[in-house]
């Protein structure tokens, strides 16, 4: 029996960007009605590439040749691809919190009867396609009013209201807990079922082996291999082993779990109302970290850790706070995160696009933006200087970039990630919070990670790492707390931790 023909054939495809070859001679292809993932280190291309199936990078940006439904195609723009049948879902939600449901559905693509808009027959064409994606919600309800995971189906809906036939998630599940993302894994299959071809991309190994037909591997701009999961070729041995180009035997580097020192910070009966809310979001919180352990907080998307983190490191968002603060003994009231930086508590956000880093300003200025006065000669910056210590952190970490003068919305997810520990390294802190430290990064840079935090704290640091992600607690932690609707409902030394109890106290 003959093969059919591909929905989707990319060949030597070439992308350069200034000091970079991003793409060079990538060659994809994408059978008709499977889920094809894409996976490969950050910076291996993935996005990039999709981003010229898509018509993000026009047609004459770039070499090499796409084929589509067996033609040639020269999308000028994201509208030709959408008009071919080819709809991208980005990391990013492109969702506008003020509208509704129906008006984000079918914004740009209007149904209309003569010169205005038919509000009613768009109120039931999204009902309709809500249907699709089997989300139960009111087609009048605004954006903002839904949680994450609703978000992503919208978007979902959004695409399949243009009768899509090739449908492009890129990390979908990144920032959705475990029920949400298994909803949409299976709401893909469900996809694939009626006739819609999907490309996903993802750093979750094991979602990528739950749900692939085929994977293609990326690295350094260049495909490496396709495996089929018919074929039994998927794999997370194989996977990492093609996407870094070695063998990890084991992602989380090992550490001698040594006796603790003393406590670097404590907080005693920690409560916090948000006004905005009309809540507590915070309920009597006790907790301690000693110097040279990691102390990790796991608990269920919403549970009040991320609350936790902002509370403590300066307040940003006017919390009403009560309890005790203690840093190195000597009790401490952060005002604002200046007053916390001073006293030696540092704050990566799970957010580094939006809070955790200026991404039209480059490597340097990033990097330094916490401890200007380190680098200031007489109150004014000394660039040398500031040269000088953003190489440093850039060879330390390993951060990939022609040069610490690249703007840091040119470099990839993970490489953003190690600017932002970077720029939090540089103000020396004895206490640092880790909120979400891996998410949207790929497994080898996920490794470089993890070894880094090993060695801040063998060097006496305290790190608090908050993650959804459950391995990643049990991997890298000396003791876990677990949080659930704003209190801490338990605490674990990690020889008696398990998947099962944190996840019996994290819905107590």
């Amino acid at each position: 029996m003959s093969t059919p023909p591909p929905i989707l054939e990319m060949k030597t495809i070439t992308k350069e960007f200034p000091g970079v070859k991003a793409l060079n001679n990538v060659s994809f292809r994408v059978a008709r009605g499977e889920i094809h993932c894409l996976v490969g280190e950050n910076g291996a291309g993935k996005s990039t590439l999709m981003k010229v199936l898509s018509g993000v990078y026009p047609h004459g940006t770039y070499s090499g040749d796409i084929l589509f439904d067996g033609k040639v195609q020269q999308f000028r723009g994201i509208r030709d691809s959408e008009r071919t049948g080819i709809a991208i879902i980005y990391q990013e939600l492109a969702l506008f919190p003020e509208l509704t449901v129906y008006e984000n559905i079918f914004v740009g693509n209007e149904i209309r009867s003569g010169p205005r808009v038919d509000w009613n027959e768009t109120i039931k064409r999204a009902s309709q396609v809500l249907k699709k994606v089997r989300l139960n919600v009111n087609p009048e309800a605004k954006i903002k009013d839904l949680g994450v995971g609703k978000q992503q189906l919208i978007e979902i809906a959004k695409a399949l209201s243009k009768d899509v036939k090739l449908l492009i998630l890129d990390e979908p599940t990144a920032a959705l807990n475990e029920d949400d993302s298994a909803n949409l894994l299976d709401l893909l299959r469900g996809l694939r079922d009626q006739g819609v071809t999907c490309i996903l991309i993802s750093h979750k190994l094991k979602e990528v082996i739950s749900i692939a037909d085929r994977v293609t591997v990326l690295r350094d701009g260049q495909t490496i291999r396709t495996l089929d999961a018919h074929q039994g070729e998927v794999n997370e041995p194989a996977l990492i082993k093609n996407m870094v180009g070695r063998e990890i035997d084991n992602i989380y580097p090992p550490r001698e779990h040594k006796q603790p020192g003393e406590v670097t910070l404590e907080v005693k009966g920690w409560s916090a109302y948000a006004p905005a809310l009309g809540r507590n979001i915070l309920r009597d919180v006790t907790f301690n970290v000693r110097r040279g352990e990691i102390v990790g907080f796991a608990g269920l998307m919403g549970s009040g850790r991320t609350e936790l983190a902002l509370s403590i490191f300066g307040n940003s968002l006017s919390y009403q706070v009560k309890g005790e603060l203690f840093v190195k003994g000597k009790k401490r009231t952060f005002h604002k995160p200046q007053d916390a930086i001073r006293a030696g508590v540092a704050y990566v956000t799970e957010d580094r696009k939006g809070n955790g880093l200026i991404l039209i300003q480059d490597v340097k200025q990033n990097i330094t933006l916490a401890n200007l006065r380190a680098i200031a000669r007489n109150s004014v910056i000394d660039d040398n200087a500031e040269i000088k210590t953003a190489n440093q952190y850039k060879s330390s970490l390993n951060i990939k970039t022609p040069n610490v003068e690249q703007r840091v919305s040119n470099l990839s997810g993970g490489n953003q990630q190690k600017v932002c520990l970077g720029k939090w390294l540089f103000v020396k802190p004895d206490v640092l919070i880790l909120d979400e430290p891996t998410r949207g990064i790929d497994v080898g840079a996920k490794f470089e990670i993890y070894t880094l935090m090993n060695q801040l704290v063998e060097q006496g640091m305290s790190i608090i790492m908050i993650s959804s992600e459950l391995p990643e607690v049990l991997g890298m932690s000396d003791r876990v707390y677990i949080v659930s609707s704003g209190r801490i409902t338990g605490e674990l030394p990690i020889e008696e931790a398990s998947p099962e109890k944190i996840m019996a106290l994290a819905t107590n």
